[in-house]
Parts: C-alpha cells; sequence; structure tokens
C-alpha cells in the first residue's frame, strides 16, 4: 500500500468496478448499484479521483464504424542495453500516434509494442521511421492481428484485489 494512499473497502472496489463498467452513471444509480445512499457515495467517488484511483473518464469507440484499421504487435530488441538507450528509445517513440501500447519486458527482446495503423503499408512506413531515427533498434519482429476475439476493457476488481472490510 502506497504511503498517504486511502485504503480501499469492499464498497470502494464496487464503485469502481462499477464505474469502469459505466462511467456516465449517475451518482443515484451508482449509488443504488453499490447500496450506498447518494451523498456518502459522491464522497468516496471525490476521494478515489483524488487518491488517483480514477484517472478519467472516457468513452470506448467502435473504431471499425470509423474504417479500417490494422492491429500490429511488434517485439522489439535494442542493440545495447545501457540506461540511456532504453530512456531514448521510449522517448522517440512516446510521441507516435500509432504506438498505443509499449511495455518493457523480461524474455528475449526488450519492448512489446501495439501498433494501430491504417494499413500494412503505413506501419512499414513508421517502422522505417523509427528505424530512420537510429534509436538503437537491433531487429524486430511484427505480428498482424488477424482477428480481436475480445477486449476487456473493464478487469474484475475482486480477483486482483480482494477486499479487506
Amino acid at each position: 500500500m502506497v504511503a498517504g494512499v486511502p485504503k480501499l473497502d469492499r464498497i470502494d472496489l464496487r464503485i469502481l468496478a462499477h464505474l469502469q463498467k459505466n462511467g456516465r452513471a449517475t451518482n443515484v444509480d451508482l449509488a443504488e448499484a453499490v447500496g450506498l445512499s447518494p451523498s456518502p457515495c459522491l464522497t468516496r467517488v471525490k476521494r478515489l479521483e483524488k487518491a488517483g484511483y480514477i484517472a478519467g473518464y472516457g468513452a470506448h469507440l467502435n473504431l471499425q464504424k470509423l474504417g479500417d484499421t490494422v492491429t500490429i504487435y511488434t517485439e522489439v530488441t535494442l542493440s545495447d542495453h545501457r540506461s540511456a538507450d532504453f530512456q531514448r528509445f521510449e522517448a522517440s517513440i512516446r510521441g507516435m500516434s500509432e504506438v498505443v501500447e509499449c511495455h518493457l519486458v523480461s524474455g528475449g527482446y526488450d519492448y512489446l509494442l501495439k501498433f494501430m495503423t491504417r494499413s500494412i503499408p503505413h506501419y512499414q512506413e513508421r517502422i522505417e521511421h523509427m528505424l530512420a531515427l537510429s534509436i538503437g533498434i537491433e531487429k524486430y519482429f511484427s505480428y498482424i492481428v488477424i482477428k480481436s476475439v475480445f477486449v476487456k476493457h473493464a478487469y474484475d476488481l475482486e480477483v486482483f484485489f480482494p477486499a479487506e472490510g
């Protein structure tokens, strides 16, 4: 537990679970769903927001309605492994709109990137751009997503963080 951050009880976890599934829920609906009256529920939500448990609210977009996109996972191995090499790579790709996730991983490569692009040629343009930046990429392997079977936007909080109260 992080110092200065309030501990969560089972009602807090219920609030978070409900909001991650329906961020547009009214306070009255949320209070009813978690078994509180509206005023204490709103107080808890404000506390959770202030403590940083709620990072923001947004909409899940159906990109297929907007047009075709391609998802590609890319394993990247850097040629050198000094702290400055990792920092240079991360700083360089942070601003690339097509890179929607970047994970430093253990195992046979250094980073796992998730790209969203308009097409395979668009992805290849972005990879060639990354290589031209000379940011220490030794090699990369690409995995084109044929079909996303499912993508979860909400986590089962009770599985990961059993309530203490």
